[in-house]
């Protein structure tokens, strides 16, 4: 008897355990979900600090809410951006890019910050990964190659210049660019040498 009773208290407090682990996934998506609304309730409210915070939540509870929260990060970069609040701009692009990683979008936007910043290292850096994503993308080597050119790195930017026109052959700002590298490495070509001396010269043959 004592055997069946405790055999039973085994079983019910099994069922119970197993309905606790069937029931804490179900309250933690129906958390994230709600958080998720109220987040996305928010950046339409431009609250993007709150915003943030929330989707933040939402995500910890249910990862498939890392693209709604790298976007909200996206869109208050923006924010920062226009308000020329570059240092905060820089870092919501960088939050951003941790989440959705891929998005050349984000390495795209992030270098126009950066550049606005005068940090063309950086925006060279962003434009480079931009494309290793999209290799044949015209606008990311135009931009690079632009860097490079104020640089004065300008077997770079020829080279970024010779790839947009494989792609585009009619493109006004690499035409323009190959025509003004093309100028300025003739300029720094070293001076030919004088020729040589045929005979004596007229002044040789004159007496003092």
């Amino acid at each position: 008897m004592k055997q069946s009773f405790a055999l039973t208290v085994l079983t019910a407090v099994a069922l119970c355990a197993t309905q606790i682990c069937h029931a804490e996934p179900k309250k933690n998506v129906n958390e994230a979900n709600k958080l998720a609304r109220e987040g996305a309730d928010a950046a339409k409210n431009k609250e993007w600090d709150k915003a943030v915070d929330l989707l933040r939540k939402a995500t910890d509870l249910d990862k498939k809410y890392a693209d709604e929260l790298s976007a909200v990060y996206q869109q208050r970069g923006y924010a920062a951006a226009s308000e020329q609040n570059y240092p905060d701009a820089i870092a919501s692009y960088s939050e951003a890019l941790k989440l959705t990683p891929q998005e050349v979008r984000i390495y795209e936007q992030r270098a126009a910050v950066e550049m606005k910043a005068n940090d063309s290292d950086k925006a060279l850096a962003d434009y480079s990964e931009a494309i290793k994503l999209k290799p044949n993308e015209v606008r990311y080597l135009n931009y690079r190659a632009y860097i490079y050119e104020t640089k004065v790195d300008l077997k770079n930017s020829m080279a970024d210049t010779e790839k947009v026109l494989k792609v585009d052959p009619k493109n006004q700002e690499a035409l323009s660019r190959k025509q003004r590298l093309e100028a300025r490495q003739s300029a720094n070509q070293p001076l030919p040498p004088p020729p040589a001396a045929r005979g004596k010269s007229p002044a040789a043959g004159r007496t003092p």
